[in-house]
């Protein structure tokens, strides 16, 4: 008869197989943590020229001069001036950053900027208009959006609604009176 050799075995040392299962978790969050950081994101933000450290909140209204395009290069949107006298507001489109009010990717994407900072930002299809653009636009459904924008300015709300009242009471006057009665703008 053949004898197998036995070879003894050691005891697990108490906290050893603790230790175990520690390492697995880790290597799994690891992995999923890299699995993460390789996932697609939300809308990109290519920085042309640096602003000047100010960003708006959620809440402010952000004047901004903005450009746009479809992945083609298709223009389907330009900021437009308001019809107001200038020195009333800053240079730009105003844009109220709350919740609603704009597309996700852009709202997002504005409270990154900086005022007087220029910027590049692709807007994935899902954080812009997904499957259902507006009626009558340019954009096809699931198109990638990219916006060559410029933060002029940026102010709280309620600043911008009592200027906005300001206008409102010398554009009356200005009908009431005649143009050249016309109030200088405010400071």
């Amino acid at each position: 008869m053949t004898e197998i050799t036995r070879v003894p075995l050691q005891p697990i040392k108490q906290g050893s197989l603790t230790k175990l299962w520690l390492g697995v978790i880790v290597a799994i969050l690891l992995g999923g943590g890299l699995a993460w950081a390789a996932a697609p994101k939300g809308a990109g933000l290519e920085v042309v020229t640096e602003g000047n450290g100010q960003s708006p909140q959620i809440g402010d209204v952000v004047f901004v001069e903005y450009v746009g395009k479809l992945d083609d290069g298709t223009e389907f949107d330009r900021s437009r001036p308001l019809p107001i006298p200038p020195g009333f507001f800053p240079e730009g489109t105003p844009m109220l950053l709350e919740d609603g009010a704009l597309i996700p990717g852009f709202l997002d994407g504005l409270t990154k900027m900086e005022k007087g900072g220029e910027y590049v930002l692709t807007i994935p299809s899902d954080q812009a208009y997904g499957a259902t653009p507006p009626p009558g636009s340019d954009i096809p459904a699931n198109a990638d959006l990219t916006f060559e924008v410029t933060v002029n300015d940026f102010m709280s709300r309620a600043d911008f609604e009592a200027k906005a009242q300001q206008i409102q009471a010398m554009m009356g006057a200005m009908q009431q009176q005649g143009p050249e009665h016309a109030p200088a703008p405010a400071e």
